[in-house]
């Protein structure tokens, strides 16, 4: 099977249920292509800043100082560094992987990594502030006593997971 060929269908296929989507339910048809094009802008308006940023992080960052905070022997100080790191990003979640494709070619582990994603997508700080604000400082303590070790433990679990696969089937493209 070719690379491209499973993103290739998956698009063929979106495409052939919104055709079948258009004839059955034209109303909502638009209102799909509609939210598509929303997020597309969105997306297109937020993408080409982030990677002028994260080109800007490659060019002035040297590898020994990712590896020295978040790499394979950082142990929990890198895990506390994805945690931060990850608790402070900005934007929505898929701004943080292009981040973190390059913090993995500087030399972080794939655990911290995993760390730093799982953050950004639930534990931002705007998001603590919320959730005091509306739900109460107990709440928020216990969802973060709650997801913290969830996080580490994604993190270890996916190091171990893919650790077991071969070289070539781990290598982020």
């Amino acid at each position: 099977m070719k690379k491209h060929s499973v993103p290739l269908g998956l698009l063929v296929l979106m495409a052939a249920v919104h055709f079948a989507l258009f004839i059955v339910r034209p109303d909502k048809a638009r209102e799909v292509m509609s939210t598509a094009g929303n997020y597309f802008l969105e997306m297109i308006a937020i993408l080409p800043p982030i990677l002028v940023l994260v080109g800007l992080f490659d060019a002035w960052v040297p590898r020994r100082v990712i590896e020295a905070a978040m790499g394979k022997g950082s142990g929990v100080k890198g895990a506390l560094f994805a945690i931060l790191a990850g608790t402070a990003g900005m934007g929505p979640l898929y701004a943080g992987f292009p981040l973190a494709k390059s913090l993995l070619g500087k030399g972080a582990s794939l655990t911290n990594m995993t760390i730093f994603i799982c953050a950004w997508a639930s534990i931002k700080i705007p998001m603590i502030l919320f959730e005091i604000k509306f739900l109460g400082g107990a709440f928020a303590g216990v969802r973060l006593a709650l997801t913290l070790p969830c996080i580490i433990a994604i993190g270890v679990l996916l190091n171990r997971i893919l650790n077991r696969r071969t070289p070539h089937e781990t290598k982020c493209a």
